[in-house]
């Protein structure tokens, strides 16, 4: 996989991406000898170096191990870490949620981050660490603005929500709130930079119950899937547990109500938070 050409001082990642390219060239290795003593295919280098994957640390010794770089590699990949104001086990999510070029997420309960308004952010964190700081729920708002940015990119991906009916009728923060929340929903399906469908309470068993998930697709890598619990969270790469939760999405697709019907229901539970 030929890398592309990167401008280094766009992200830390860039950086890395370059200087693990420059690297690998010095010491005369194509990509494919590199990833045969790394344990890893060449087109998973490419990844790297390309800035499409970012490297684990335990990555980033191999490398450096193969390279003789003297730990700089492994460095690098910590200052990435120490860098990020995701929680640990979403930073690498959310960096390839910012580069998709096609976003699909289930959200069961919870309004997704991305569509998240600030006081719907500050109820949802009070609620789950009712002793934080305000300085923890302060950072967990600004984190998800920045990422919701990308909605408002004209490179925005593309982006596709299903919702089940309780992400509406759950009153988060309470109903001024939650009208304001879905208000800033309905705003961007009518802009079309969204597309929501939602699962009603009344259809019951659905494809899409056993946990939220998202698919993030690329242009010029392999789509992955982040799957999310308590505190935890999860990337899958497998072919085949990816194609697994595509075709689980398409049925859920299936299932939901039109986009059409879906923004009648969300405006209608809009305007019930204001009776």
């Amino acid at each position: 996989m030929r890398p592309k050409d990167l401008n280094p001082w766009d992200s830390p990642r860039a950086f890395y991406g370059t200087e693990l390219r420059r690297k690998r060239e010095e010491a005369g290795l194509s990509q494919e000898e590199l990833g045969a003593l790394v344990f890893c295919s060449g087109a998973y280098i490419g990844l790297m170096e390309s800035a499409t994957r970012r490297p684990t640390k335990e990555m980033a010794k191999l490398l450096d191990a193969a390279l003789h770089t003297d730990g700089i590699l492994t460095r690098m990949c910590e200052a990435m870490e120490q860098a990020s104001q995701h929680a640990e086990y979403f930073r690498l999510a959310a960096e390839l949620e910012a580069m998709a070029s096609a976003i699909c997420e289930y959200a069961p309960m919870i309004v997704p981050g991305l569509l998240q308004t600030p006081e719907y952010t500050r109820a949802l964190v009070r609620a789950s660490r009712p002793c934080a700081t305000e300085e923890f729920v302060e950072k967990n708002i600004e984190t998800r603005r920045e990422r919701a940015q990308l909605l408002d990119s004209p490179e925005t991906p593309e982006v596709w929500f299903i919702l089940h009916e309780a992400v509406l009728r759950m009153a988060v923060g309470g109903p001024s709130v939650m009208r304001r929340q879905l208000a800033h929903i309905v705003g961007l399906v009518e802009r079309h930079r969204i597309t929501v469908q939602v699962i009603p309470f009344a259809d019951g068993a659905h494809p899409l119950m056993d946990a939220p998930f998202k698919v993030m697709s690329f242009l010029d890598a392999p789509p992955v899937v982040y799957t999310e619990s308590v505190h935890s969270g999860r990337l899958l790469d497998t072919p085949a547990l990816v194609a697994s939760h595509l075709k689980t999405y398409d049925l859920g697709r299936a299932a939901a109500l039109s986009s059409a019907a879906s923004l009648k229901v969300l405006r209608t539970a809009m305007e019930d938070y204001a009776a």
